[in-house]
């Protein structure tokens, strides 16, 4: 059949699950275009996420996504693929700016009229890579630091998104629920996430994809809402680790905007794949901390599932050592660094933002908040206000005294 442009869209194949690689062959084969393969997305996303189960994972799409495609298409046709992204679609989270016609809201509708004037640099390379920005995914409101008590993949300008597997009863994780969702549900190739604390590797677990956080200065934190610049990340969510690993490749790189990514000058490879191992497990030893076990939830139906994926890596020769106990394990959850680094990173985001924007510190959003707390604050905004209540300058005692802590334990150890 033919669209309304005229161009031929293939039906007939089933791209679901079709891997990048297995999407470039039938690209270089003339069996697909970008174009066609956005439109199958696009339809995918209107029958899947809007429609029928309604997960919710995509809040908006490119306007100019087609128009991407089709000039992929035609520079393949004239020249060649720029790489192995040359055309694949690739979903953002809405953390991360890009200088187009799609807002950048961290989910939040205090930043609901928000367009970045310049595009993060990790979009900078995605582009250069040749991929097709597909639209922004959804997210927890402020990558799930407004409220202990907020639902993971909830968020004010999106609500709620579902885990494609039982909507509504598994959790979709969080922050990066949309991203690991999409994936997930097949409305994208491959997205990115970010991730300060769990934000990537939580909803990749709860939607069996695959996620990677890589450590932090590999990919540049520039152009992305902030919380904790010493932890904070963005990275690949894909269905398989090869997916996953041809992402990264196109993410990592030195920016000088970011000083974190400057010690990995010339320590970058250009090709994660080539570190993909089918023989990596054997002879790796793998602590296994079962202690946890009796925090998880419907242990009966899941804890079997569990064992079952560590006799497969025991038949792939991994030695899998169980942890029933280890230091500190007892210890409550405490965001000290968190706390105490979003209120100076957020204020220096939200200061460069446009003037009809109505936030431009944490202090605004969390008075805009108050004023429209029917819609804003379901959840309540106690982290936020802990943020707030720092001097904003990380000179605060239980900084400085959580980093004697830990050095403390170290030298102990040693």
């Amino acid at each position: 059949m033919k669209d309304t442009t005229g161009q031929s869209v293939t039906d007939s194949a089933n791209w679901e699950e079709a891997t990048v690689a297995e999407l470039q062959r039938a690209m270089s084969a003339g069996e697909l275009t970008s174009w066609q393969l956005v439109l199958y997305y696009m339809r995918r996303i209107a029958a899947v996420d809007q429609s029928g189960p309604k997960l919710n994972a995509v809040l908006e799409l490119n306007p100019d996504a087609l128009h991407l495609a089709e000039a992929m298409d035609a520079e393949r046709r004239r020249q060649g693929p720029r790489g192995p992204l040359h055309g694949i679609p690739v979903l953002l989270k809405d953390n991360i700016d890009t200088a187009d016609s799609m807002h950048t809201s961290a989910g939040s509708l205090a930043l609901a009229d928000h367009y970045a004037a310049e595009d993060a640099s990790l979009v900078l390379r995605l582009r250069a890579a040749g991929a097709v920005l597909l639209g922004k995914a959804n997210m927890t409101e402020w990558a799930n630091f407004i409220s202990d008590r907020m639902p993971t993949g909830y968020s004010s300008r999106g609500g709620q998104v579902l885990n494609p597997y039982k909507p509504g009863v598994y959790m979709a994780g969080g922050s990066s629920s949309g991203s690991a969702v999409a994936v997930a549900a097949n409305l994208t190739a491959v997205a990115v996430g970010t991730e300060t604390s769990g934000s990537i590797l939580n909803p990749a677990s709860w939607n069996s994809i695959v996620g990677v956080k890589p450590t932090v200065g590999l990919v540049s934190r520039s152009g992305i809402i902030p919380i904790a610049g010493s932890q904070d990340t963005a990275g690949p969510m894909a269905r398989t680790a090869r997916d996953a690993a041809l992402l990264l490749s196109a993410l990592a790189g030195v920016d000088e905007l970011d000083p974190a990514t400057w010690a990995s000058e010339g320590r970058t490879p250009d090709d994660y794949t080539a570190f993909l191992d089918a023989d990596g497990l054997k002879g790796a030893r793998i602590g296994v901390p079962t202690y946890f076990y009796k925090f998880v939830s419907d242990p009966e139906a899941r804890l079997p599932v569990f064992e079952a994926a560590l006799e497969t890596m025991r038949g792939l020769g991994a030695d899998i050592v169980p942890i029933p106990d280890f230091p500190h394990q007892d210890e409550p959850y405490r965001p000290e660094v968190l706390t105490h680094e979003f209120k100076p990173a957020l204020n220096a985001y939200l200061s460069r933002v446009e003037p009809h924007v109505p936030v431009h510190s944490l202090k605004d959003v969390i008075e805009y908040n108050e004023r429209n707390g029917e819609r804003m604050l379901r959840y309540g905004q106690a982290r936020m206000a802990a943020s707030e209540a720092t001097s904003g300058t990380l000179t605060d005692p239980p900084t400085c005294g959580r980093g004697r802590s830990i050095w403390n334990r170290r030298r102990r150890a040693a």
